[in-house]
């Protein structure tokens, strides 16, 4: 129930739509009664031969009937505004909370899990809002006025029409205490296909490499039958529940039919009475039917809301982006910062179990750069994500400009920090939209000048769109030195004073490397920067070369210092681990 209550909280906000919802209900629930009474006066008068009414009679059924539809009509209206902006408030809140979770939430979640949730899951919660709640009150409403009405007219047929209620009670106490585990199962085998759809799509290229396609699609096919099977245990259920329902229904019916007609024949009850029942006994039972298929929505939305806020009870990530400080101001403290980075005596360890970086001691200077090396697994790139605080420390201390880095506002530090990365990602969007994402307010002619700069204004201006050009879905309809290029154009609209590049000449030609590198060392002027890279023309002119090995600094020195050691970095550069960039 307390999942239920919180999705109850959405509906306060909009207590206007709410009221207007309800009173509509009301209104055509209570022209409900109005056709069993006239029913009744006809049957009556025609039984004892008067036409006189007969008119008047008809004419107030079409005006309730009118009524009744006329409400219905601005119900729907008023209830799908309602349940508009209640699904707009509810994703848009977990779209938020999903952007301020840490990465290492990311790290164990799928993507096409997040969207399940996301959108299937927060939809199966608007039937739990809208069609459950508000169509479980008009039900409830009805029941209520129609039994009313029932008592009144014959308390003992009254009895009768509600003796299949127990009966009902306990069908729908079965399938509530029941329903919610194979409701949770089903859900986490849609959230299982849509994963395996997710990656499938995004890796269809190495599916078609490898000739893959028969072993993937048996792989799809064993997930999609985890949700048919998961599904069909459901509809088992209801199958054996609906009807039950509608049967005890049918028996009240009837018992109505049966003592109603003897009660008639012996004088005790008039004929127009019985029809009356009969109507009122037909409105009473079909909302219980409908409450009965609400049960089913609800159990569905009940799995669907714990899944959803699963994500919203998620602690969001610490000092995460503050929305009362403006981004202007966030700009300038960012740019403010002269660039000095001191790792002191800094751990960090993605689990008890596993240590990834000790005792990280580092000093860089304002406009230096420090250039990491060492084997894949050193712990490179987890240290620079230390500094972007993707990740936070175990022990020691991180200070920017002499201020420990967890006492710097996220937002702030992340402004003040570009990187471009070995895989640079694009969104399906124009040119134009992935540079402004270093500068939302930047003009077409500072964005060409960065292009410039970044050695990609040539093949831009090939693009018969130029910046209005759609790159594909992560930058697809581009090269890989193109997207490179496209992002040191976006790091330099940024204009960042720190500067993380990750492996970024990698994977591309001599040529195209070449263009990127004169493009980063533009980039890379009067900024302190950290180089990941594998490249010795990329590091060789740091000011600083760090040899990592198993999480430690085992080296550290210029390029001439460490070759003069004759360690591990001299052994690297024989063994042309660096050489593929060797100066000339």
């Amino acid at each position: 129930m307390k999942t239920i209550f919180r999705v109850l909280g959405y509906l306060r906000r909009y207590p206007l739509l709410a009221a207007g919802t309800l009173s509509c209900a009301v209104l055509m629930t209570l022209m409900v009664i109005v056709f069993p009474k006239v029913s009744q006066l006809a049957v009556d008068d025609v039984a004892h031969g008067r036409g006189d009414r007969l008119l008047g009679l008809t004419t107030l059924a079409l005006l309730a009937f009118f009524v009744q539809n006329l409400a219905n009509g601005l119900r729907i209206r008023l209830n799908n505004t309602f349940e508009q902006k209640v699904i707009f408030d509810l994703r848009s809140d977990l779209y938020s909370h999903i952007q301020r979770l840490p990465v290492g939430w990311f790290d164990n979640r799928s993507t096409g899990d997040v969207m399940t949730r996301l959108l299937e899951d927060v939809t199966s919660m608007e039937r739990v809002l809208i069609d459950g709640i508000e169509q479980g009150v008009v039900a409830l409403l009805q029941v209520g006025i129609v039994a009313g009405v029932c008592f009144f007219y014959n308390t003992r047929l009254a009895l009768l029409a509600l003796s299949p209620v127990p009966f009902l009670a306990v069908g729908a106490l079965w399938y509530t205490l029941t329903a919610h585990r194979r409701y949770q199962i089903q859900r986490k085998a849609s959230s299982a296909m849509n994963s395996l759809l997710h990656d499938n799509l995004a890796g269809i290229r190495q599916i078609k490499t490898y000739v893959r396609e028969e072993e993937e699609h048996a792989r799809f096919n064993h997930v999609s039958g985890q949700l048919r099977d998961a599904t069909l245990r459901i509809m088992r259920a209801w199958s054996l529940y609906n009807p039950s329902m509608e049967f005890f229904a049918s028996c009240g019916m009837a018992l109505l039919i049966g003592f109603g007609g003897h009660a008639v024949l012996n004088g005790s009850l008039q004929l127009g009475d019985l029809v009356a029942f009969l109507i009122l006994a037909r409105f009473l039972y079909e909302p219980i039917g409908r409450l009965h298929q609400l049960n089913q929505l609800l159990q569905s939305g009940r799995a669907a809301s714990e899944r959803v806020f699963e994500i919203l009870d998620t602690e969001p990530e610490a000092d995460a982006a503050d929305p009362a400080r403006e981004i202007e101001r966030s700009l300038a403290e960012a740019r403010a910062f002269k660039g000095d980075v001191r790792f002191q005596n800094v751990h960090f360890s993605y689990s008890e179990e596993i240590p990834v970086l000790h005792a990280i001691n580092l000093h860089a200077q304002p406009g230096e750069t420090i250039a990491l090396v060492g084997a894949t697994g050193a712990g490179k790139s987890t240290l620079v994500n230390l500094l972007t605080r993707f990740y936070e420390f175990d022990d020691g201390e991180i200070l920017l400009d002499c201020r420990p880095l967890r006492e710097i506002p996220k937002d702030v530090l992340r402004e003040a920090i570009g990187m471009v990365t070995q895989e640079s990602f694009l969104f399906n969007g124009s040119l134009r939209e992935n540079l402004r994402l270093g500068n939302p307010h930047a003009s077409d002619k500072e964005m060409f000048e960065a292009l410039e700069a970044a050695n990609a204004k040539p093949f831009i201006d090939r693009l018969p769109e130029g910046l209005a050009t759609v790159v594909g879905e992560r930058g697809v309809k581009l090269s890989v030195g193109e997207k490179q290029r496209v992002s040191i154009a976006r790091a330099l609209l940024k204009d960042p004073p720190l500067l993380v590049l990750d492996e970024a000449t990698a994977s591309v030609d001599t040529e195209t490397e070449r263009l990127i590198q004169q493009a980063l060392d533009r980039l890379m002027q009067r900024r302190t920067c950290f180089v990941i890279a594998h490249r010795l023309s990329t590091v060789r002119h740091a000011d600083q070369i760090l040899v990592m090995e198993r999480g430690r600094i085992v080296e550290r020195g210029t390029h001439e210092q460490l070759l003069m050691e004759g360690g591990i970095y001299a052994r690297l550069c024989r063994n042309s681990f660096l050489g593929a960039g060797a100066p000339q």
